[in-house]
């Protein structure tokens, strides 16, 4: 049985430019103490061929987290666009927050991210070479897909 469960994942400022923080507004419940803290990660994946190209965006540690219901903002920023192939800017992707306790991951909740011009003229026609200051991102928030592990407490 998990100590921690989401209750509910707000993605904020959705849809935004390509180059905008995501903003994660994270409710959880804890259901009884822990020794240490939660880690938890935000991981922009910048290729469905390799792993190579995944970005943690960020990552932080919260706690002492006192039992009940929790809530904070994380608020991490965009991808590097040049660590990402041009070929897989546009279109879709996946946005993934993980958590984790004593570095054993519990729960992963997976976004998928649609990349796109919004002018007519780009959609129809688009640049060899990515334009990132015109691309704008829209995660599909109220489709997460959720993956939860059994850990040692």
């Amino acid at each position: 049985m998990s100590l921690v469960n989401i209750t509910d994942i707000k993605v904020l400022d959705n849809p935004s430019l390509f180059g905008a923080d995501f903003r994660f507004e994270i409710t959880f419940e804890l259901i009884q103490p822990l020794e240490e803290d939660l880690e938890w990660k935000v991981i922009y994946v910048g290729s469905p061929e390799s792993s190579e190209y995944d970005q943690v965006l960020d990552s932080i540690m919260v706690g002492p987290i006192p039992p009940g219901t929790n809530k904070f903002l994380f608020q991490v920023p965009a991808p590097d666009s040049s660590k990402i192939l041009p070929e897989n800017v546009l279109d879709v992707t996946v946005v993934i927050i993980t958590c984790s306790y004593r570095d054993q991951e519990f729960v992963r909740v997976g976004y998928y991210v649609n990349n796109e011009y919004l002018d007519e003229e780009l959609k129809e026609n688009p640049p060899e070479r990515p334009i990132i200051e015109k691309l704008y991102r829209n995660i599909l928030a109220d489709k997460p897909r959720v993956t939860r592990k059994p850990i040692k407490w």
